[in-house]
C-alpha cells in the first residue's frame, strides 16, 4: 500500500503521523511511504532521516492526498485537507467528530473511509490510541494550570504547592480516567491539595487506593461539583464519553461563585468541552476570561511537547497502520472488531453511533459498512 504522511497544518501543531522508525517498519513490510517535506523538521525528525528509513519526500500536501491510498495524520483534517480527500481513500487520525459538524459533513461529502484514533477500543474496554495523548494531556494540564495561576498570566497569583506557612492551591479534577489520573499524579507531586470527582464508585475506590491520603475522592453530583469548583484555584476538565460530545458539568452560573482569577483547563475541549463557557483556543492564544475565570481550552495540548507526543502516539498506532496497510481496511476490521470501532465515516455514511446521535445523522453500523 502507498501511505502518505502530510505535515500538520493546525496552529502550532508540530507532531507528525509516523516517525522515521515507523516508516522503516512499513517499508520492511513491503509498503511505500510518502512524507511531505519538513513534516517533522520542527521536532528534529529531518527529511534525511525519513529518506534513510525508505520514505519518498514530496513537496506538498496535494501530492500526499492526490496519490496515497491511506493518509496517516495526528490532528483532524483541516478544511483544505478535507477538500483533497478522495472516495475510498483511508484517513487514519484523531477526528473528534461529535463536536465538529462541519468536518463531519466534509468527510461525508468526500466519500473517504475515516478511522478515528479516539474510538478504537481494546479487549479491556479501553481506548489504546487515545491513552498516550490522554497521559500527556493530563500531565500537561497541571503544568498549564500552574502557569496560568501566575498573576502575570491573569491568574490568582497562587503557587500550586504553596510554601511552608502558606497553604497549597486547591485543585479539582473532574473525571478519574486516564487524563484525570495523570493530572492528579502531577498535582499531588507538586504538593497541591487535590480532589478528584467521578461518577464510578469502582473507579473512585481504585483512585483511593492509588493516592491514599494524598487526594480526596468525591462521587459526582451537581452539588458536589458546584461546591468543589467554587472552592478551587484550578479546575481540570477531564471527562470523556467515547465518541460523543462531553457533558457540560460546570454551568456558567457556577463560575460566578468561584474565586476571582481562578483557572479552568478543559482537556475535554476536543469533544466540545465540559464547561458551559468553554470554546476552542490555540497555543498562539491559549486563554480567555469569562466571569473573571481564566479559561485554557487548547485543542491540541500535546502538540506543545510534540516530540514526546509523536513517539508515544506512534508506539500505539503503528500496529494498526501495519494491519490496515497489509490487509486493506475491510479485512483489517473484519479481523479486529476493536479496530472496527474506530470507523466513524465510511463512503458517505456515519458509522459511529454516538457521532450520528449527537449530530443528527443517520447511522450505518460499521459491520454493515464493511459489506456495503
Amino acid at each position: 500500500m502507498l501511505i502518505g504522511v502530510p505535515r500538520e497544518t493546525k496552529v502550532h501543531e508540530y507532531r507528525v503521523g509516523i516517525p522515521p522508525a515507523g516508516v522503516r517498519e512499513l517499508v520492511q513490510n513491503g509498503h511505500e511511504v510518502m512524507v511531505e517535506r519538513d513534516a517533522g523538521t520542527e521536532i528534529g525528525l529531518l527529511d534525511e532521516h525519513y529518506v534513510r528509513a525508505g520514505a519518498r519526500i514530496v513537496d506538498g500536501a496535494e501530492d500526499i492526498f492526490g496519490a496515497a491510498e491511506m493518509v496517516v495524520k495526528v490532528k483532524e483534517p483541516q478544511p483544505a485537507e478535507c477538500a483533497m480527500l478522495r472516495e475510498d481513500q483511508v484517513l487514519f487520525t484523531y477526528l473528534h467528530l461529535a463536536a465538529d459538524a462541519a468536518q463531519t459533513d466534509a468527510l461525508i461529502d468526500s466519500g473517504c473511509v475515516a478511522i478515528a484514533y479516539e474510538t478504537v477500543t481494546d479487549g479491556r474496554g479501553g481506548l489504546p490510541l487515545l491513552v498516550p495523548m490522554s497521559e500527556v494531556a493530563g500531565r500537561m494540564s497541571i503544568q498549564a494550570g500552574a502557569h496560568c495561576l501566575e498573576k502575570e498570566q491573569g491568574g490568582r497569583g497562587v503557587l500550586l504547592g504553596g510554601v511552608p506557612g502558606v497553604p497549597p492551591a486547591d485543585v479539582v479534577i473532574l473525571g478519574g480516567g486516564v487524563v484525570g489520573t495523570h493530572a492528579a499524579r502531577m498535582a499531588v507531586g507538586m504538593g497541591a491539595k487535590v480532589t478528584i470527582i467521578d461518577r464510578s464508585i469502582p473507579r473512585l475506590r481504585q483512585l483511593d487506593e492509588i493516592f491514599g491520603a494524598s487526594a480526596t475522592t468525591l462521587y459526582s453530583t451537581v452539588h458536589a461539583i458546584e461546591e468543589a469548583v467554587q472552592g478551587a484555584d484550578l479546575v481540570i476538565g477531564a471527562v470523556l464519553v467515547v465518541g460523543a460530545a462531553a457533558p457540560k458539568l460546570v454551568r456558567r452560573d457556577m463560575l460566578e461563585g468561584m474565586r476571582r482569577n481562578a483557572v479552568v483547563v478543559d482537556v475535554a475541549i476536543d469533544q466540545g468541552g465540559c464547561f458551559e463557557t468553554s470554546r476552542p483556543t490555540t497555543h498562539a492564544e491559549p486563554t480567555y476570561k469569562v466571569a473573571n475565570i481564566l479559561h485554557y481550552c487548547v485543542t491540541n495540548m500535546p502538540g506543545a511537547v510534540a516530540r514526546t507526543s509523536t513517539f508515544a502516539l506512534s508506539n500505539a498506532t503503528l500496529p494498526f497502520v501495519l494491519a490496515l496497510a497489509g490487509n486493506g481496511w475491510r479485512q483489517a476490521m473484519h479481523d479486529d472488531p476493536h479496530l472496527m470501532q474506530g470507523l466513524n465515516v465510511c463512503r458517505g455514511q456515519v458509522t459511529h453511533e454516538a457521532v450520528a446521535q449527537d449530530l443528527g445523522h443517520d447511522f450505518l453500523a460499521p459491520d454493515r459498512a464493511l459489506t456495503a
